[in-house]
């Protein structure tokens, strides 16, 4: 027992289940909830350092929103029941057997994900092909990481990535490609942070169409035009062979092609690539000139290079420029894929992907197939080519698919023309989904629901971007009728290959994730991944290992390639000639806007996990589209006020921030908002904007840009609301308000949280709302009954309500004329106090005079609202500056000195940059304390 009387407390090594950094975790239980989570210093992946994200997960481990129970419908129109797992799983595979028999093996499809583990990947793999005889599976990771893998098969002839995180503190130039590293790999940013304090001549250069905080760090930063990639690329080896700066005498020793790669870039010099990429000729000599001076260089690289209809051509021109001058296999040099997932390398393992087999094996290659088959005891694995991700869905789309099973993703959120892909599985006959959350976007598609377990309640391995295989430990029993994914898998697996290849269910007797694993395992032996001399007991012993390992081997290999040989037929790297292609979608007259997309610094995917964290919203309470200020004026447009953002496929609805971290005809919107969070007349979340073109090698599609138009939307009304609430019940009373302002032209719902934690509402209509729907409204919400307070304003449009309990504030509606008008202004101050009042526990009763006010009372009548920084510590904008002001000395020796005064920063470290930010201004004016109250002022 502990000494306070409860259940005693253990702690439990685990791993992040957010990006591929792969950081261990340290979780703390009583055995029914995760009391709290730090990261783990003996992980060589983080050394005990996590992000924002990883240090809220025990805020996830439990609460509402959680799928608990199968639940089926008899059909589209009626609702789903709870049921037991016999009737469910005899349904699903039933009628998967059904349309096998009547339509063929590729008349079925699965589509997985880059965050189930090992084991679940390797089941689902197994299923596909045995039980079911199909190579229809495809998973996210190929939205990830799948231009990464045939860049690395084109040049280097195997998906093995070369270096290593050690390679961060060694490196001379760091060569950070179309990856904003601090937010979408904030751990990483914090090893280069450390890396370049160590080392001060350590050079880092960023390539990226915006200024990102990773940018702001750079020594250089290549503001290039999107899509450019290749042509700055071959633009640097140009100088480098015209200056004799490459390895003439390794390049004909070890490598294949290089002569047809010098014809082309032969055309590509770095004044005419210059124009191409929007860029200064002088900047593109300085990048080339220091990869040559540099002794090692590390490339660093994510979505803005893979998220492309160019993608592999662009690894592979990266690659190139790596092979040129021998940067490969040693320490400091190399190429390091930054995976986006935590298990996408654990998935190209197990071949989980349509044109992969286990082993890093190739679909393609007939002794390939021959090897699985008979490691399978089977006659053999199916040959015709499977759908990629994009194709999956046009199939459901256009028939040629009749069924999905889709497990632990939103493909409804995250896939490309999103519009079309939830078309697609409405006219699939039958679809399964397996999954922990009940309220993702795609679970409404659900014939069969499937209730899945989660972080916190798995027990498997995962691989993270330096190929480091990890343990997953469960913390928690799983909650409901939850079921591991490998063990629903494998329960559907015996029953499909009983219907349809009677014995073959015998291949799927697995009694634990071990003996999966295990299985998985004796398929690698002898291939570039050997882990045969790794035992799960090693891992339980000696922690986390790098592959390759094999039997014999007394560690895992950091590096690879030091002996200069590569895993080509004749063990020379290839080099790839394939010249500079536009974006897939140019812009025009009618879609002027290039847009870009990405991660928010808090936020991860669709948020179907980050999205149950309060805090995590604290730095972004809304979609917001990044433009240049001069384009917003150009349109009319005001800052801050809703907009729509239009394509070709559909619409979305953010609010316009100025930003000086894009050029003039661009934009920048995150990737995570659907309409889980955001709902409106004919959105479908901000991937309704993306276009499905894909890369014809990786066949990952371009996410990443798109040609849009920016406008304003026709409202005239807004609406604001917030509510105290159980932390249980965010996620269905956010439903409940979400349907309730559906017919809005853009309404969004986050949690909020502080002292106290509920939900903030706005929303945007044409027109102000009738007297019987807001009082139904305000009966939603709570803010009805004898002690509410109430102002209207009927002829001008504008109401209040607040509920006051005790001395607390549990609700307030606000509405008035759109953003843009005096009263609107007064509006969203208004909010801004009130939501403050409420998350801060503050007792009103002083201010109780001001609770209707159409403007916020002055500064001295009350403690305004502490706008967050940083998030793992909870420390605002105003205590950060306090002590900055308190603190004497330079930027530097102030910034040390809020470090230690309140920790922020200390954790995962991303907000770091804006620290440093605040400590510069605050040391150089020659009034600190008035520029400390400037910056953070309502």
């Amino acid at each position: 027992m502990n000494p306070a009387g409860g259940a005693a407390m253990r702690d439990v090594r685990t791993t992040c289940p957010y990006c591929g950094v792969g950081c261990g975790v340290i979780a703390t239980t009583d055995g029914v909830t995760v009391q709290a989570v730090r990261g783990d210093p003996e992980h060589p992946a983080n050394s005990g350092r996590l992000c924002s994200k990883g240090s809220t997960l025990h805020q996830t481990a439990r609460g509402g929103g959680r799928l608990l129970h199968p639940m089926v419908r008899c059909s589209r129109d009626a609702p789903r029941e709870a049921v037991g797992w016999e009737q469910a799983m005899a349904l699903a595979t039933g009628r998967f057997a059904q349309i096998v028999r009547e339509h063929g093996p590729d008349a079925v499809a699965f589509y997985g994900s880059g965050q189930l583990l090992t084991e679940d990947y390797y089941v689902l793999n197994k299923l596909a092909r045995v039980a079911v005889g199909t190579n229809n599976l495809d998973t996210n990771s190929r939205l990830c990481m799948s231009s990464a893998v045939a860049g690395y098969k084109a040049t280097l002839g195997a998906d093995s990535v070369p270096a290593c995180y050690e390679d961060i503190d060694q490196a001379d130039l760091l060569f950070v490609a179309g990856s904003n590293t601090a937010y979408a790999h904030p751990i990483v940013m914090r090893r280069i942070e450390a890396a370049r304090a160590a080392r001060p001549g350590q050079r880092m250069i960023v390539v990226d169409p915006r200024r990102t905080v990773t940018a702001q760090a750079a020594d250089l930063h290549l503001a290039i035009l999107p899509g450019t990639d290749v042509a700055l690329f071959h633009a640097m080896l140009h100088w480098l062979i015209w200056e004799e700066k490459v390895a003439t005498d390794w390049i004909g020793a070890h490598t294949d092609g290089f002569d047809a790669l010098r014809g082309v870039v032969r055309e590509t010099s770095p004044r005419a690539m210059a124009r191409v990429c929007g860029v200064r000729e002088e900047d593109i000599i300085t990048a080339a000139r220091w990869w040559a001076e540099a002794g090692s260089v590390l490339s660093l690289y994510c979505q803005g290079l893979n998220q492309s209809s160019s993608g592999t051509e662009k690894n592979a021109a990266l690659i190139g420029l790596h092979l040129a001058t021998a940067q490969i296999g040693r320490p400091g040099a190399g190429p390091l894929s930054l995976t986006g997932q935590p298990n996408a390398m654990g998935g190209r393992e197990v071949g989980a992907l349509a044109n992969l087999l286990p082993g890093h094996r190739d679909l393609a290659n007939p002794a390939h197939r021959d090897e699985v088959a008979r490691y399978w005891d089977v006659e053999s694995v199916p040959a015709s080519p499977g759908l990629s991700a994009v194709e999956l869905f046009e199939g459901l789309h256009s028939g040629r698919v009749r069924a999905v099973w889709i497990v632990c993703t939103n493909p409804a959120q995250s896939m490309p023309d999103s519009l079309r892909v939830r078309e697609a599985l409405e006219r699939a006959e039958f679809v399964v989904v397996q999954e922990a959350f009940a309220d993702t976007e795609t679970l409404r598609h659900a014939d069969v629901a499937l209730p899945a377990t989660t972080w916190g309640e798995k027990e498997g391995t995962v691989t993270n971007s330096e190929r480091r295989i990890s343990r997953v430990r469960a913390v928690l029993p799983a909650p409901g009728e939850a079921r591991a994914d490998w063990s629903i898998l494998a329960d559907a697996a015996r029953r499909l290959a009983g219907a349809l290849h009677p014995g073959r269910e015998r291949g799927f007797a697995f009694e634990n994730a071990e003996a999966v694993w295990l299985e998985h395992r004796g398929l690698t032996v002898g291939r570039d991944l050997d882990i045969g001399g790794l035992s799960w007991e090693r891992l339980e012993r000696d922690g986390p290992q790098q592959w390759p390992l094999p039997a014999g081997a007394p560690a895992g290999q950091a590096r690879l390639y030091a002996d200069d040989r590569f895993a080509t037929a004749n063990g020379k790297a290839r080099f790839s000639a394939a010249p500079w292609r536009a974006v897939a979608e140019p812009v025009d007259v009618r879609y002027p806007i290039a847009l870009t997309t990405g991660r928010l610094r808090d936020q991860w995917h669709s948020m179907s996990r980050t999205g149950r964290v309060p805090a995590l919203f604290a730095q972004a309470e809304a979609p917001t589209l990044d433009m240049d200020g001069n384009d917003l004026t150009r349109r009319g447009l005001r800052d801050g006020e809703p907009v729509m953002v239009s394509s070709r496929r559909g619409r979305f609805v953010a609010l316009a921030h100025a930003s000086d971290e894009v050029r003039s005809g661009q934009a920048f919107l995150p990737m995570h908002w659907g309409d889980a969070f955001v709902r409106g007349e004919g959105l479908a979340g901000m991937n309704a904007l993306t276009l499905p073109a894909f890369d014809p090698v990786s066949k990952q599609p371009e996410l990443k840009h798109a040609a849009v138009r920016v406008s304003r939307i026709e409202a005239g009304w807004e609406l604001l609301a917030m509510a105290r609430l159980p932390r249980a019940s965010l996620e269905t009373v956010r439903a409940q308000w979400l349907a309730a302002c559906a017919h809005f032209e853009a309404v969004w719902v986050v949690p909020m949280g502080g002292d106290a934690v509920g939900l903030s509402l706005r929303g945007f209509a044409r027109e102000p709302a009738g007297p019987m729907w807001l009082a139904d409204f305000d009966r939603l919400i709570g803010a009805d009954g004898a002690d509410v307070m109430a102002y209207d304003d009927l002829a001008g449009g504008h109401g209040r309500r607040v509920r006051v309990q005790g001395d607390m504030l549990w609700t307030a509606r606000l509405s008035g004329r759109i953003a843009g008008t005096p009263a609107a202004a007064g509006l969203q101050a208004s909010a801004h106090w009130l939501r403050g009042l409420m998350t801060d526990a503050v007792p009103v009763r002083p201010l109780s005079r001001w609770l209707l006010s159409p403007v916020p009372p002055p500064q001295s009548a009350f403690a305004p609202r502490d706008p967050v920084v940083c998030v793992c510590h909870g420390v605002g904008a105003r205590a950060i500056d306090a002590a900055l002001v308190k603190a004497t000395g330079s930027a530097p020796q102030r910034l040390a000195a809020l470090q230690s005064a309140l920790r922020c920063g200390t954790s995962c470290g991303s907000c770091v940059p804006q620290l440093r930010a605040r400590a510069q201004a605050i040391a150089a004016s020659p009034d600190p304390a008035a520029a400390s109250a400037a910056a953070v002022a309502p």
